[in-house]
C-alpha cells in the first residue's frame, strides 16, 4: 500500500494500556484525520463468535465462521463506532468475556486475513476521501500499512499500563489487571500469524512519564514533519 500522493497514514502499534487509542484519537482530532481502531474489529468478531455459540478456542470453528458477521467501523475520531450486522456493539465488545477471548480469535489466520483486508480498504478510502487516517492496533506498522510515512510503537511500564487499564474498566484490582495484560502480551507476541512486534523503522515512544497531551503533541510533530518532507 503506497502512501504517496494521497492523505497521510499514521500507523500506531503497541500493547494494551500503552495509550494507543487515546493518542490516535487525539492526533486524528488535532489534524482533522479519520481514525480506525483495528482492535475493536477483532473484539467485534469475537463478540459475534461468543454471541453465536462458536467455541473461540477452536481455531477451525472460528475460521469457518469469520465471513458470516458484517462488521462496520465509523472513522470519526470524535464519535468512533462499531456495528455488527447493523447492531451497535461498542459497549458489549469491552466486556470481560470478549477481553478474555479476543487474543484467541485474533490468532486465527483466517480472521486476520479477513480483517486486514477490510482495514486496508478503510485506509484507502480515507486516503482518497480525506486528509488521511490514524490507524492503531498490533500489526499496523508490520502488516496492515507497512509503507505508512509515520510509524510508531507506543510502550509504557507494566505498572502504568495496568493503572490505565484498571481506570478504563473501572476496577480496583490493579494486580489482576496487570496479570491479564501480561497474559495478553504473551499471546499477542507469540502467535504465529502477525505477532505484535516493533519494526526497525518505527519510532518507539515510551508514554510512562508523559501526559496524553504531551504524547499527542509529539505524534503531531512527527506527522507534520512527514508531510513537509
Amino acid at each position: 500500500m503506497s502512501a504517496q500522493g494521497k492523505g497521510i497514514v499514521i500507523a500506531i502499534d503497541g500493547p494494551s494500556g500503552s495509550g494507543k487509542s487515546s493518542t490516535a484519537r487525539g492526533v486524528a482530532r488535532a489534524r482533522e484525520l479519520r481514525y480506525l481502531d483495528t482492535g475493536a474489529m477483532y473484539r467485534a468478531l469475537t463478540w459475534w463468535m461468543l454471541d453465536n455459540g462458536v467455541d473461540v478456542d477452536d481455531a477451525a470453528a472460528v475460521a469457518a465462521n469469520v465471513e458470516r458477521p458484517v462488521i462496520s467501523m465509523g472513522t470519526d475520531p470524535s464519535a468512533p463506532s462499531v456495528t455488527v450486522d447493523g447492531r451497535d456493539v461498542a459497549a458489549e465488545i469491552r466486556g470481560k468475556e470478549v477481553t478474555t477471548s479476543v487474543s484467541a480469535v485474533s490468532a486465527v489466520p483466517e480472521a486476520r486475513e479477513l480483517l486486514v483486508r477490510t482495514q486496508r480498504e478503510v485506509i484507502e478510502a480515507a486516503r482518497e476521501e480525506s486528509t488521511g487516517i490514524v490507524v492503531e492496533g498490533r500489526d499496523i506498522t508490520t502488516v496492515v500499512a507497512p509503507d505508512a510515512p509515520v510509524k510508531l510503537f507506543l510502550t509504557a511500564s507494566a505498572e502504568a499500563r495496568a493503572q490505565r487499564r484498571s481506570k478504563e474498566v473501572r476496577t480496583v484490582d490493579v494486580a489482576a489487571t496487570q496479570a491479564d495484560l501480561a497474559r495478553r502480551d504473551k499471546l499477542d507476541s507469540s502467535r504465529a500469524h502477525s505477532p505484535l512486534t516493533q519494526t526497525a523503522d518505527a519510532t518507539e515512544l515510551d508514554t510512562t512519564g508523559l501526559t496524553l497531551d504531551e504524547v499527542i503533541a509529539l505524534v503531531v510533530k512527527l506527522a507534520d514533519e512527514a508531510r513537509d518532507s
